[in-house]
């Protein structure tokens, strides 16, 4: 792989809270290249969202801070530059653009007025070049009549075209499927055209399936798999991703095929345990889970790209999720 435009290394998010200090983000590392679509997947709470807000050092302070890691993007760590030179990145290098559109956008101001507004922050152009460069935008993705729909206000807009001009945190929230497939097409269209990373944060595995070159799979704040797609889903090692992959239908499925649901729910992130975090919820899981919290390793020297966070060897099974029905005992190295 290239040099990687975002390189994340060792982030840690905490959150003071009555109950104590949370960590909702616990020594994470990924890297993004250009060019390439990046999916962190996960249940909720298992620090997806408070991941990107970092990225992007939006945690609000109090209560929240960013305690420790390094976030590289082009040769800078973002934690290190002050908050002039951090708003002159954020929503011009990179943005985040959250799932409710219509939430998203000010309802009293036309569309065009809030492209062209932070272009004219960012490029130092004249508020007409501004427009006609926001009128640029709009045709790029794909909104028909550009020039005129830069003068209407968002509720004159469909939910497709509101989330064309927002293209989102989670893009394809509330959408049919249909303008799902058009929105994510849209996505990697850009992403290719020029040369931009894109993370793409989402319960949806079919959606991950289909757009994403890899995947960061999380849970209790902590990457417990990462992988290219391909690999992830043909060879999970990590019981949280087989389960998640087994709790979701499969159009190559058997007919009749029951879905297997993870039984529990996610932890308290106030009250971790010592060990694995998943543990108490994994029928794999044998005494040392849950006492050792175990680090990524790669699954072999031959697939150094694939990293897992499991004492257990589970190389040898393919079952895709499967495996989460077997004993402990055949789980073992």
């Amino acid at each position: 792989m290239t040099d990687p435009l975002l390189s994340v290394r060792g982030l840690t998010t905490r959150f003071r809270t009555d109950r104590g200090t949370v960590t909702a983000v616990d020594e994470v590392s990924f890297d993004v290249a250009a060019g390439e679509t990046l999916a962190i997947v996960g249940e909720s709470g298992s620090g997806k969202s408070v991941t990107a807000l970092s990225i992007l050092r939006l945690i609000p302070n109090p209560p929240g801070e960013i305690a420790a890691g390094q976030i590289v993007f082009e040769g800078r760590d973002l934690l290190k530059l002050s908050d002039r030179d951090i708003r002159a990145v954020r929503g011009d290098r990179i943005a985040m653009i959250f799932q409710e559109p219509m939430s998203s956008l000010n309802p009293s101001l036309t569309v065009g007025m809030q492209i062209a507004e932070p272009v004219q922050l960012h490029r130092g152009l004249s508020w007409a070049q501004s427009l006609d460069a926001a009128r640029v935008l709009l045709e790029k993705v794909h909104i028909p009549d550009a020039a005129s729909r830069l003068h209407t206000y968002p509720h004159q807009y469909s939910g497709g075209m509101r989330q064309r001009a927002m293209i989102a945190d989670e893009p394809t929230t509330a959408l049919d499927v249909t303008v799902q497939a058009q929105i994510l097409d849209l996505l990697k269209e850009l992403t290719r055209e020029t040369g931009a990373a894109l993370i793409l944060i989402t319960h949806d595995l079919g959606v991950v399936a289909r757009y994403a070159d890899r995947v960061v799979v999380m849970y209790g704040g902590r990457v417990v798999e990462t992988a290219p797609a391909r690999a992830l889903y043909g060879q999970p090692q990590h019981p949280y991703t087989r389960g998640l992959l087994a709790s979701v239908p499969r159009l190559d499925g058997p007919a009749g095929e029951r879905l297997v649901p993870i039984d529990g729910s996610p932890p308290d992130l106030a009250a971790l345990p010592a060990g694995c975090a998943f543990a108490p919820r994994c029928t794999l899981a044998v005494d040392a889970c849950h006492s050792t919290r175990p680090r990524l390793r790669a699954v072999s020297a031959a697939q150094p790209l694939h990293l897992h966070a499991c004492l257990l060897d589970l190389a040898g099974d393919t079952g895709a999720g499967r495996a989460v029905a077997r004993s402990p005992q055949e789980a073992l190295p």
